[in-house]
């Protein structure tokens, strides 16, 4: 198929992000419907749900929320399922939603280094698995899971992050491998240091005016110089769920304003 600007469309698209009532998920959403597609979304209780459909319906997006959660494979087949009657079989899936526990190894419990593997890795398994065969079916699909910078690099209080996300980068990989036979394409977004609200604590100003240690640290690192945007990850979330990608698989695109590329200022 030739190319045209119309390859970025994703009109008549069913795309499903997991946990995006607010963040980065909801600001990828944002951007595949921009793009045409309808979206779907889930969340733990059904009081989240809510608070992101009025978060979709402020930014006018008729979007679909589903009590869910994605570490149960019973509950996942199920809203799979309810999704494919109500709006249609899933043709995008991102699977963004995620946590963190911030402690340092030696004082980390294996029930809460487990939690964040559940949560982090077993679910985008559980999610992509119930959507794969319905992809197949129809001939082709995008799965986008939301790697990290700790898919690639270790960083103090959060081994099990990094373990998840490193295994997240290789779940990526292998999808593609295994199912790049069927058009699926499977690959990461990586993203750097944003700027949303859960982050805005790291960078207020000091009572002395000067900038928070963390922020410093940031945008001494980035050779861009600053955090990034939530609107930084619209173009490389369109790209991947759409025809344009098509021959792109098993890829992690890390949007971190070159983090990973710079060794870093010289003291």
């Amino acid at each position: 198929m030739d190319f045209t600007m119309d390859s970025f469309r994703l009109d008549g698209k069913v795309a499903l992000v997991t946990g995006a009532v607010y963040g980065i998920g909801f600001e990828i959403a944002r951007a595949l419907a921009s793009a045409g597609a309808t979206i779907v979304f889930n969340n733990l209780t059904q009081e989240s749900v809510d608070e992101g459909i009025k978060h979709y319906q402020e930014a006018g997006i008729d979007a679909k929320g589903y009590v869910c959660d994605v570490t149960d494979e019973e509950a996942v087949q199920a809203m799979t399922k309810q999704i494919k009657e109500e709006v249609g079989s899933v043709d995008i899936l991102v699977n963004n939603a995620g946590i963190i526990k911030r402690t340092p190894m030696i004082e980390m419990s294996a029930a809460d280094f487990r939690q964040v593997i559940d949560v982090d890795l077993n679910a985008p398994f559980i999610v992509a698995k119930a959507v794969i065969p319905d992809m197949i079916e129809k001939g082709g699909g995008k799965i986008i899971n939301i790697c990290s910078m700790m898919s690639e690099l270790g960083r103090e209080t959060v081994s099990a992050y990094a373990a998840a996300k490193g295994g997240l980068k290789m779940l990526t990989k292998n999808i593609a491998s295994e199912y790049g036979q069927y058009n699926i394409q499977c690959n990461g977004i990586g993203p750097g240091y944003i700027a949303t609200p859960q982050t805005a604590p790291l960078r207020e100003l000091q009572e002395n005016g000067e900038r928070h240690p963390f922020d410093q640290f940031i945008v001494g690192r980035t050779p861009a110089a600053r955090w990034g945007e939530p609107s930084d990850l619209a173009g490389p979330a369109i790209f991947l769920a759409s025809s344009a990608s098509d021959f792109v698989n098993g890829h992690i695109l890390y949007v971190d304003g070159g983090i990973l590329a710079y060794i870093g200022k010289q003291p």
